[in-house]
């Protein structure tokens, strides 16, 4: 039997598509100028890498509940999880700028293999969070807004990156982990 949706709101996507391209734009703007300019608010800042990396761990656990539920044709788990993906997903970006914006950079302190290892992701993660965020937002809008076919398009080459992106935020967090003073 197949799923009947709304009719899509158009005018609803055209205005959350300009929102998501002003948050897009003030989100890169936000994530390059954090290494440059520090902020000393006295607090001590440094137990967030590991929230970060947990909160990125939550999204992908969400995403592949996304996948699974959309798998068995349940729309309405499916929304919940993207839902709490993209919930997450802001979470995570408040941590990951408030710590940046006042905390000094950790350098990797490791030789050999794992730096050219560590830096394949990190460089590719960083590379592909920055790509799919205003392409994660379309398809978020496209799928709230009942365009269905549309959401189905973008989501099958979006999904694959947020989830990469998702895996490899916690993995440089912990290949950097030893690092940290």
């Amino acid at each position: 039997m197949e799923q009947r949706y709304p009719k899509p709101d158009i005018n609803l996507a055209k205005r959350l598509n300009k929102i998501s391209v002003v948050l897009t734009i003030v989100v890169l703007i936000t994530v390059g100028l954090m290494r440059r300019v520090k902020f000393d608010v006295g607090i001590d800042f440094s137990f967030l890498p590991p929230v970060s990396a947990t909160l990125n761990s939550l999204v992908a656990l969400c995403l592949l509940a996304a996948l699974y539920f959309i798998k068995k044709k349940d729309v309405v788990n499916h929304k919940k999880s993207i839902y709490a993906a993209v919930s997450l997903s802001a979470l995570f970006l408040v941590c990951y700028v408030l710590y940046h914006f006042t905390t000094i950079e950790t350098t990797f302190c490791k030789e050999g293999l794992i730096k050219y290892v560590y830096y394949f992701f990190l460089i590719t993660h960083i590379v592909l969070a920055g790509v799919s965020l205003p392409f994660i937002l379309f398809t978020f809008v496209k799928g709230l807004t009942f365009q269905v076919e549309g959401h189905r398009k973008l989501a099958r080459w979006v999904y694959p990156i947020w989830l990469y992106v998702a895996i490899t935020g916690p993995l440089c967090y912990f290949l950097l982990k030893p690092c940290y003073l």
